[in-house]
């Protein structure tokens, strides 16, 4: 299943893509259904986990705002529309995962988020989504820490995943 998974993601970043990418050079006549449909279809023969895929693609879109209001406290020299567009997919998909799919451990989805950011992103994109998913699981995993405490951590973990970009 996990490498199922792995697949799943990988269309899901990929109709994720064509969807953010058509819809800013104003194609109004996008078909995220058909879309969705045909990234799968190309790979039908190795997918078996489709419900999987359309959770995280549907999810991810009408989570966005919220997503993105995560994220930009994290990486503030970076506002979230300037972040290069497969990392900010790949940010999403990583994020979503962790408040929204409870059935696979944290750590996983951080690494896998980084494998796609490793094949699919920029050289330093593997490092700089591994630093800003990681601050999200700590501060997830740590409420209660004192708020000076958090914001140290979240500012040394924000300047890191900024070098690493």
């Amino acid at each position: 299943m996990a490498s199922n998974r792995h697949l799943g993601r990988i269309i899901a970043l990929q109709t994720l893509y064509e969807e953010e990418f058509r819809r800013d050079a104003g194609d109004t006549e996008f078909d995220l259904s058909g879309v969705l449909d045909r990234n799968v279809e190309r790979y039908a023969e190795m997918v078996d986990d489709v419900e999987f895929i359309t959770r995280l693609v549907h999810g991810v879109l009408a989570k966005a705002p919220e997503l993105d209001a995560v994220l930009q406290p994290i990486a503030p020299e970076w506002p979230i529309d300037q972040i290069a567009r497969m990392d900010r997919l790949v940010l999403r998909i990583g994020l979503y995962e962790l408040l929204h799919e409870n059935d696979v451990p944290p750590k996983v989805v951080i690494n896998e988020a980084v494998e796609l950011a490793k094949a699919f992103g920029g050289e330093n994109s593997s490092k700089f989504i591994n630093g800003v998913l990681g601050t999200v699981l700590r501060q997830r995993d740590t409420p209660e820490a004192p708020a000076g405490k958090q914001a140290d951590e979240q500012s040394e973990s924000s300047e890191e995943a900024a070098k690493a970009a």
